[in-house]
């Protein structure tokens, strides 16, 4: 197999990994046993058929699907007769102004990366505070899925207020040891299962910070769908913090790409050091059109994804009951955005054939993938509600469950 064949066989989007397994891409060949890319080439053709799914995945589509689709979605978006970009200003610019103006903020930048994004917010803030040093989370997105960024390239220091499947508490971060000058924040906590703080706990997490003169950065990839957990509006949540970095495809169903946004002045410094790590892109007409129509057609919907995500949840809940599994858990109960966590306790590759064979079979994918978990014979999946979710009924889910649990007991 040459390298190409290799590519295209890798599926890297980080929304199919989680904290506890390796970051190797599934199908990649470190660790890989004979017949393993054989069956998630199989696995990925059933899922792209099935014709029941609760979210459709950007990977799932052909490159002529994307481009087909592109136009019409630019198109309501932003007027085309307009000259392309060049060097982020045009539709650039105007998806920058239409972030501030979601969070409100002074200003936002766009940037190709989550990971360059956060990387120039925390260095830029450790420069003005004089302290290198930035507390979060240890399943935090900088600390498993970016190869030791923070450290290795831009010279920051992490530590680590708790190691709780949860975020830090007020006590944790007022009565850390030791001195540092950023508190990052992810919300929400993606690796410990899509967790969210209460309201009252995440301001008072934030004053903490506040008394220890410390910057709070929030790692917002998945800010948009928070809304309905805290009750409060976008711009409530992000005034919370100094800076807010927010992705367009993580749930904007976006191509890529992600924006920082905070004080114009800190802003400002964040494109110089944009330039430096490479991020000032020729053209990004593309990225930029796919992230308008996110904002202007999926952002609307997240509540209601949340609320049908709720609603899955305790069907699955109610077809593994019904199909007499000795044990299974749904992380967090209730569901806090429209992504959430299901445990089983056997083996990942036999959770994945019978995702294969179902969405063979039946036409209906209620699962992706399943991976490996914190002990032997247990695995976890996570599941994403948007959508092609709606339709279904809660009757519908719990069938679906019952189906897979018998397929897998059976097996």
């Amino acid at each position: 197999m040459n390298e190409n064949e290799r590519n295209r066989q890798r599926v890297t989007d980080p929304a199919e990994r989680t904290g506890r397994v390796s970051p190797v891409p599934e199908g990649g060949e470190q660790g890989e046993a004979p017949g393993e890319s054989e069956a998630h080439a199989r696995r990925a053709a059933a899922l792209r058929g099935a014709e029941r799914v609760l979210a459709r995945h950007s990977m799932d589509a052909t490159l002529q699907e994307r481009l087909a689709a592109l136009p019409a979605q630019a198109a309501s978006v932003y007027d085309l007769a307009e000259p392309v970009d060049v060097y982020g200003n045009g539709v650039v610019e105007a998806l920058e102004d239409r972030v501030a103006d979601a969070l409100g903020t002074e200003a936002a930048a766009f940037f190709p990366t989550g990971t360059m994004a956060q990387q120039v917010a925390l260095r830029c803030w450790a420069g003005r505070s004089g302290n290198n040093t930035v507390a979060l989370h240890p399943l935090s997105h900088p600390e498993v899925h970016e190869g030791g960024a923070l450290g290795s390239v831009s010279g920051l220091r992490t530590v680590h207020p708790t190691r709780e499947r949860r975020l830090p508490t007020a006590a944790e971060v007022r009565d850390f040891p030791e001195p540092f000058g950023t508190l990052m924040l992810e919300l929400p906590l993606r690796d410990a299962g899509f967790t969210l703080p209460t309201w009252e706990e995440l301001t008072e997490v934030v004053a903490a910070a506040r008394e220890r003169d410390a910057v709070v950065h929030l790692d917002g990839a998945r800010l948009w769908e928070c809304t309905t957990h805290f009750g409060r509006p976008l711009q409530e949540i992000a005034a919370l913090a100094d800076t807010v970095y927010v992705s367009f495809y993580k749930s904007l169903e976006g191509i890529g790409g992600a924006a920082l946004a905070g004080p114009a002045e800190l802003v400002e410094e964040a494109r110089t050091w944009r330039h430096r790590y490479g991020g000032q892109v020729f053209q990004q007409f593309p990225t930029a059109l796919a992230a308008l129509h996110g904002l202007e057609t999926v952002l609307p919907l997240l509540p209601s994804y949340v609320a049908k995500a709720q609603e899955v949840a305790e069907a699955i809940g109610a077809g593994f009951t019904a199909a007499g599994l000795p044990w299974f858990r749904l992380h967090p109960r209730p569901v806090h955005t429209h992504q959430f966590q299901v445990w089983l306790p056997y083996e990942a590759k036999a959770l994945d054939a019978a995702v294969t064979e179902l969405a063979e079979e039946t036409g209906t994918a209620l699962f992706r993938r399943w991976t490996p978990g914190d002990a032997p014979g247990v695995s976890m999946a996570e599941v994403t509600v948007a959508g092609p979710g709606l339709a279904w009924s809660r009757e519908e889910v719990a069938g679906a469950a019952e189906e897979f649990a018998r397929r897998v007991s059976a097996g």
